[in-house]
């Protein structure tokens, strides 16, 4: 995700950034017509007061904060890159809460953290296929994750009828007022905790596959072309 780093110099203007950022998301919260397909799924572990790990492809988390319809904390694993400062600031506005950390950088530290979470019956959002992708291409870190805590993972995307997507490694789509928006979610993955390296690949493969087809609904159901995964595999 490129966000102008050559332009956000300074603790004050890239504060602001964020704060503008999150004032456009609200805008288009407020003017579009939202449906939610799915919400039956988070909202059992809501009402159980259980925790889950949310999936997101890198592309598709600006309206995610969104979908969080819920006042039960949120830590989303945020790369220790500049423009993960600008992401967890960002969600900060939102009332969410940013892991820094990444599978190249910070990745053990950010396990422990995401493990202590998670044991404390907060729920964690993680994007298998960031920082740098490939595209819609899942690691198996959130998989790993899965069986540690012994918490499913729940796929969630969002579509619109109205967007811009980036020319980023992740197509990244800033959706636009006025949008016809979907939210959707996926049934919950659960991961063995006994799972051997087989069953870790069958279960990032599962993940990889339901991201991708609850993308792909989304998109057509905003009337929108689906954004292909890139060839490369994680």
């Amino acid at each position: 995700m490129r966000l102008g780093k050559r332009v956000i110099h300074g603790n004050a203007l890239r504060g602001l950034f964020c704060w503008l950022t999150a004032r456009y998301i609200r805008l288009v919260w407020a003017t579009g017509r939202w449906r939610v397909i799915g919400g039956e799924h988070p909202e059992s572990f809501w009402r159980a007061d259980k925790p889950f790990i949310g999936a997101f492809w890198h592309g598709r988390i600006l309206m995610m904060p969104c979908a969080w319809s819920t006042n039960r904390r949120m830590n989303m694993l945020i790369s220790q890159h500049r423009d993960g400062e600008l992401i967890a600031r960002t969600i900060g506005h939102f009332g969410l809460c940013a892991l820094r950390g990444s599978s190249r950088k910070g990745g053990t530290q950010a396990l422990r953290a995401m493990l202590r979470a998670l044991r404390a019956g907060e729920c964690v959002g993680v994007t298998p296929d960031g920082p740098r992708g490939p595209r819609m291409r899942a690691a198996d870190g959130i998989v790993s994750l899965a069986r540690l805590a012994g918490i499913p993972i729940l796929p969630a995307t969002f579509g619109v009828s109205r967007r811009r997507l980036l020319s980023s490694w992740d197509r990244f789509v800033i959706a636009l007022p006025f949008s016809r928006g979907v939210i959707v979610w996926g049934a919950p993955i659960k991961v063995a905790e006994d799972a051997d390296a087989a069953a870790i690949e069958a279960a990032r493969a599962a993940v990889e596959a339901a991201l991708n087809r609850i993308t792909d609904e989304a998109d057509r159901q905003c009337g929108q072309t689906p954004v292909p995964p890139d060839d490369a595999r994680a």
